[in-house]
């Protein structure tokens, strides 16, 4: 997955990045920006991987900088760009407080 990260952060320093509309619905509903979504690709690792995804192989992207304001960014992978799919920032109870994994749901 190494080499995903490089390439997905390559592509996000060269500028070749697309944006769903769903993403940018939801950015902006959750005030999150191009720019924090930038930062946190380059700061980021794939939590999840989507391989088999359609179109796109896909994963699953945490921040960075968990500490103050954790991303999760939902991104496709094509031979020369990236596609932002979603952005969001986890539920705490959805998510054990690394934000790298999915709690159980408990009943």
């Amino acid at each position: 997955m190494e080499e995903l990260l490089n390439c997905i952060k390559a592509f996000c320093r060269a500028g070749k990045i697309s944006w769903t509309n769903h993403a940018i619905v939801r950015m902006v509903q959750r005030s999150i920006s191009r720019e924090d979504v930038k930062a946190a690709l380059l700061t980021s690792v794939i939590i999840e991987n989507y391989p088999d995804d359609y179109p796109y192989p896909s994963c699953l992207i945490l921040s960075g900088n968990t500490a103050a304001n954790p991303l999760h960014i939902v991104c496709g992978i094509t031979d020369t760009e990236l596609w932002i799919v979603t952005v969001y920032r986890p539920n705490p109870a959805e998510w054990e407080s690394d934000f790298k994994t999915r709690r159980e749901n408990r009943k």
